[in-house]
C-alpha cells in the first residue's frame, strides 16, 4: 500500500542535510511507503541505490540522496503530494553524467519508466517526473507550486549544513578535468547569482531553519575563491 502521510513519526523537525545516515532514510521500509513491496518494487530500490552508488560519483551520492530525503521532512507539511516529492527525490539525480540538462530530463524518464512497474498512481508518476526535471533548474519553480518549492528547498538545504566544506571539495573533485581558474570563474558566478536572489529559499520554513547559514557559508566560499577568479 502507498502511504499518503505527510510526515513520518520520526521524521526530524529541524535538521539540515546531512544530518543523519544515509540508511535511515534509503531503507527498504522509506520506500515500501512510497511504493509498494512488489518483487518490481523492490528491484526498482535496488537500481536506484546502485545508480547512486556509482564509482564516478563525488558529491551525486546515496549520501546526497540521503540528506535530500532527510530535508524534505521539516518542509513536508508545505507539499501538496509530499510522496510525489519523496519520490522525486529518490530520481532526480539517479542518472548522473555530469551534463546538465541531460542528467535531469534522463532521470525523469527513468520515473516514468520504473514507478509505473510499483503500482504507483499516473498522476503521481506524471507529478514524480515534472518534479525531477524542475531541479535541472529550481528557479524554474513557479509561484504556488507547493511541491516544487519543497523540493528544491530540500535539494538546497546542503548550502547550511555544518558539512558545507565537504559539499563544496565534493563538487569541485566531480569537476576534477575543469582547470582551476577555470572551475573559481564559473563556482564563483554561480554563488553570486544564488547570493543576488531575494531568498534562497522557497518555502517559510526553509528560509527560518536554513537561509541565514546558507548565506554565511556561500559568501566564505565566495571570499575564498576570490583569489583564484581572475
Amino acid at each position: 500500500m502507498i502511504d499518503d502521510r505527510t510526515q513520518p513519526d520520526d521524521a526530524p523537525d529541524d535538521r539540515t542535510a546531512g544530518d543523519t545516515a544515509d540508511g535511515e532514510w534509503t531503507g527498504r521500509g522509506r520506500w515500501v511507503a512510497l511504493a509498494g513491496e512488489s518483487a518490481a518494487s523492490l528491484a526498482v530500490r535496488a537500481e536506484l541505490l546502485a545508480r547512486w552508488a556509482e564509482p564516478h560519483r563525488r558529491y551525486h551520492t546515496r549520501t546526497h540522496l540521503a540528506a535530500v530525503l532527510a530535508a524534505v521532512e521539516p518542509l513536508a507539511a508545505e507539499a501538496r503530494d509530499v510522496a510525489a516529492v519523496r519520490l522525486a527525490a529518490w530520481f532526480h539525480d539517479a542518472v548522473y553524467d555530469g551534463r546538465p540538462g541531460w542528467d535531469e530530463e534522463r532521470s525523469a524518464q527513468l520515473a516514468q519508466s520504473r514507478l509505473p512497474r510499483c503500482g504507483v498512481p499516473a498522476g503521481r508518476v506524471a507529478e514524480t517526473a515534472r518534479l525531477v526535471r524542475l531541479t535541472a533548474a529550481h528557479d524554474t519553480a513557479g509561484p504556488g507550486d507547493r511541491d516544487g518549492a519543497v523540493l528544491c528547498d530540500a535539494d538546497l538545504a546542503v548550502l547550511a549544513g555544518p558539512g558545507y566544506a565537504d559539499y563544496a571539495r565534493a563538487v569541485r573533485e566531480e569537476y576534477a578535468h575543469v582547470p582551476d581558474p577555470l572551475f573559481a570563474q564559473g563556482r564563483a558566478e554561480v554563488l553570486r547569482r544564488l547570493l543576488a536572489t531575494p531568498t534562497l529559499y522557497r518555502t517559510p520554513r526553509a528560509r527560518e531553519l536554513w537561509e541565514e547559514r546558507a548565506r554565511a557559508n556561500m559568501t566564505a566560499e565566495l571570499t575564498a575563491l576570490s583569489g583564484q577568479d581572475t
